[in-house]
């Protein structure tokens, strides 16, 4: 695998989005085995798998880069500045040592240590290195900037393309005001978006990191929980046919979870949780209908904790609940709070609970396919779910840095 450098002026645990980005980045691609350097002005370790390099003259607000700094503002190009251009490149060189590509972020579009960029130009003449220019930010299209910039050397290098070079955006719209500014074809520079980590930003528990893994929960299509302890009072069999039947209607794959534990029967015995499995390998839903208790450790079945309830409900797009009795219905109120939709029986604790705010059926009476029918329909309409899964497909950033970063890195 290769050696990857990220090189810009603050790393993390700096906080900041491109610092964010450059967490996720390397840490990314150090669990697809790459070897990851980061290179900055501050920061310190953040990941024992990453190594990191930090040296004031890196960043922005060592002294000797905020003399220069001020120098250049007032359009003067002193000795001081070749100076510092010196000193940067030898300990850039030293610090790229053996990296075979380096991802540089902003240093080819902002101004914040033009010393720094000038070296940057002068260590990649005639090395094999590959650079590629991630975009954040580009001083020249700031008006704020503006004063702060003056024609010629070393400021037109933010504005002139720097040859054999692969330039990054993070969105379209800095794509086209890239390629205005370095007179270049749009197609030329690639864009590649930032992320989200669905296990840090929701607090994932480890059992929630592991079902979500081991399932491939974050590549489904639609997500229906079903929070009961595998009894026959709960009608479980009717929310096994209901996911059939949105699979089959829609042809997408959405996924039922059932998340209490069994009764005390043995799954090979005879009895309602036997009657389940036959009724799920029948339908061919076996790898989408989830029985949670499954995933424990040997003997054992998987009870999910508070935090992990939390968590699933927080990811599912719907409440089903099929239960023929209830005293009262808890997962209605956990649904509300955690604002996704309820699609439940038609009965009086429910009722009176979710009042006009959920979506009824007949628990035994209810044909399947009509309340599959029924979910699917309000889930599309539905701007918040399309956005979610958009998310969930797109926007991870374990998909990104597969199928953005990693081509960049290997030159696709």
């Amino acid at each position: 695998m290769k050696r990857v450098a990220i090189l810009h002026y603050a790393s993390p645990p700096i906080v900041g989005g491109v610092e964010s980005t450059i967490a996720y980045h390397a840490r990314g691609l150090a669990d697809l085995g790459y070897a990851v350097r980061v290179i900055s002005g501050s920061g310190s370790t953040f990941d024992p798998r990453v190594e990191t390099i930090i040296d004031p003259l890196f960043g922005s607000s060592a002294p000797e880069v905020l003399n220069v700094k001020r120098e250049l503002d007032r359009g003067e190009v002193t000795e001081s500045f070749w100076q510092l251009v010196d000193t940067i490149r030898a300990r850039l060189h030293e610090a790229l040592k053996d990296c075979e590509v380096c991802i540089a972020h902003n240093i080819t579009s902002l101004h914040k240590n033009l010393a720094l960029t000038q070296a940057l130009v002068s260590a990649g003449n005639g090395s094999r290195r590959r650079l590629i220019a991630w975009t954040h930010d580009l001083a020249w299209m700031n008006a704020q900037y503006l004063p702060e910039l003056h024609s010629g050397a070393p400021w037109d290098l933010l504005r002139q393309p720097w040859p054999n070079v692969r330039y990054v955006t993070v969105s379209e719209a800095r794509r086209a005001e890239l390629a205005e500014l370095l007179g270049i074809p749009q197609e030329h520079i690639a864009v590649v978006v930032p992320g989200v980590d669905p296990a840090r930003f929701l607090h994932w528990t480890p059992t929630m990191c592991m079902l979500a893994e081991r399932l491939r929960l974050l590549d489904a299509d639609g997500i229906l929980l079903l929070p009961a302890r595998i009894t026959r009072r709960k009608n479980i069999e009717l929310g096994i046919k209901v996911l059939h039947a949105m699979r089959d209607l829609s042809g997408r794959d959405y996924r039922l979870i059932v998340s209490g534990p069994p009764g005390p029967h043995n799954p090979a015995n005879p009895g309602y949780l036997g009657e389940l499995l036959r009724l799920r390998q029948e339908l061919g839903v076996e790898d989408s209908a989830h029985l949670l208790y499954a995933y424990g450790e040997g003997d054992q079945p998987l009870i999910p904790d508070d935090d992990t309830m939390s968590n699933l409900f927080t990811l599912a797009d719907a409440l089903l609940f099929p239960s023929m009795q209830e005293g009262f219905g808890i997962p209605i109120i956990e649904a509300g709070l955690a604002g996704i939709p309820v699609f439940c029986a038609d009965i009086p604790p429910l009722r009176r609970t979710a009042q006009h705010d959920a979506y009824y059926f007949d628990p035994i009476k209810g044909a399947p396919r009509d309340i599959a029918a029924a979910i699917i329909s309000t889930l599309e309409v539905s701007a918040p779910h399309r956005l979610r899964l958009r998310v969930r497909k797109q926007y991870r950033w374990d998909v990104l840095i597969r199928t953005h970063v990693v081509p960049l890195v290997e030159g696709k």
